[in-house]
């Protein structure tokens, strides 16, 4: 069985390994609603690695009953859903996006959140595969039944509770994905009811900080980026609009060589909705 210790693996990594049984490919895609970052799947044509098969923690594989969107689900639903598209406790999983790296690292942070430590992000996703002209099919791949066993690690996504509790404690570090305009409350937020502003003593990483293109920037970069934000002895704990662009942070943290790592699942569209949580402008 394949092992690997990086969060992220290459477009060559996967060309040489996806005919590997024990590998999975996921396509995690979800629609960007930042500006400036476009789906290479316009709508009008589909393109899949081949073998992918899909992922959808926007509208299937989440919490069905939350007001928040793709909020994480119970590992019991997580397991049935991810036994659906044929992963097996043994599989190594590689997710991808079709934008290029946005929506993949909450997949990649979703199986560890659930326990599964063999699961690892394209650099550069379905763009950067496609601009190297590699081989593109136009559906995805129906598998059998899967035996995948979710045990979920509350640690890894956390609530409001936790957050406010995090807000004044020296052995923790808010970073916020969102952009300055957004975090400063000087740039409109994109849900209707929610203010803008930030957390009290968050932090503003735009997530646009720890790319250079459709790709991570390297390891040197990124510890030169989170060594300015926090020491490898805090927790680290990412918030964004709505949990996605978070876990890029979280990702290129994990890159960076950070370990104590969380997720405020309900991010920005709860925090900033909720008018008896403190909001600071600036």
């Amino acid at each position: 069985m394949l092992k690997i210790n990086s969060s992220l693996v290459t477009t060559e990594w996967l060309a040489e390994n996806f005919n590997d049984g024990s590998v999975v490919v996921l396509d995690a895609s979800v629609p960007p609603v930042v500006p400036g970052y476009v789906s290479i799947n316009d709508g009008e044509i589909f393109r899949a690695i081949p073998g992918a098969r899909r992922f959808d923690y926007d509208k299937v594989i989440c919490e069905p009953n939350s007001h928040l969107p793709h909020m994480m689900p119970s590992a019991e639903l997580f397991e049935e859903k991810v036994r659906g598209v044929g992963v097996n406790k043994d599989s190594f999983i590689v997710v991808y996006d079709d934008v290029g790296l946005y929506a993949s690292p909450r997949a990649w942070w979703m199986f560890k959140a659930m326990g599964h430590e063999q699961v690892a992000v394209l650099n550069g996703g379905l763009p950067k595969w496609i601009n190297e002209g590699r081989t593109v099919v136009k559906s995805y791949t129906k598998a059998r039944l899967g035996n995948f066993n979710a045990t979920l690690d509350r640690e890894f996504f956390c609530d409001l509770e936790v957050v406010l509790k995090a807000l004044d404690d020296p052995g923790c570090e808010i970073l916020d994905a969102r952009s300055k305009g957004r975090f400063r409350g000087i740039a409109p937020e994109p849900r209707p009811g929610v203010r803008g502003g930030h957390m009290p003593n968050a932090k503003n990483l735009p997530f646009s900080q720890v790319l250079k293109g459709d790709e991570m920037k390297s390891a040197k970069e990124l510890i030169d980026i989170f060594s300015e934000m926090a020491t490898k002895n805090q927790r680290l704990i990412t918030s964004c609009g709505s949990g996605i662009t978070a876990c890029i942070l979280t990702l290129a943290a994990s890159v960076a060589g950070y370990q104590k790592l969380s997720v405020y699942d309900g991010s920005w569209a709860e925090w900033g909705a909720l008018s008896h949580l403190p909001v600071i402008n600036d």
